[in-house]
């Protein structure tokens, strides 16, 4: 059974970082992309960043670029979002998603870990 912990969260204060991480257990993973996405109060789940195991490609949303940053971890199948200059639009429960394949910003992903908060104060 896949299984998807994110770690990281927490709260921090505005223009302030946090690194969040996801290890994805379960299977072998091969030819896959692993996604950040996350869901603030009252809205819709939205895609954030994501990366591809095949030659690292990443995407991210316009409201995080130059700001967030995600990467491989040493760790097998371990993935870290970097987020920097954090504001407070940024509050939302965190979540990580795994698809086979390439990266897709919407919510095409097979698997999702169960979130983690992120609180930024003002």
């Amino acid at each position: 059974q896949v299984r998807l912990v994110e770690s990281g969260g927490g709260l921090v204060q505005a223009v302030g970082g946090l690194r969040l991480s996801c290890e994805a257990s379960g299977r072998t993973f091969s030819n896959y992309a692993m996604g950040w996405f996350r869901q603030a109060p009252g809205k819709e789940r939205e895609f954030v960043a994501g990366i591809e195991w095949r030659g690292g490609f990443t995407k991210y949303a316009e409201s995080v670029k130059g700001r967030f940053t995600i990467s491989w971890g040493t760790a097998e199948n371990t993935a870290h979002l970097q987020m920097n200059s954090l504001q407070p639009d940024d509050t939302a429960v965190y979540y990580c998603a795994v698809r086979f394949g390439v990266v897709r910003p919407d919510s095409q992903y097979d698997y999702w870990g169960q979130g983690t908060q992120v609180t930024v104060s003002s």
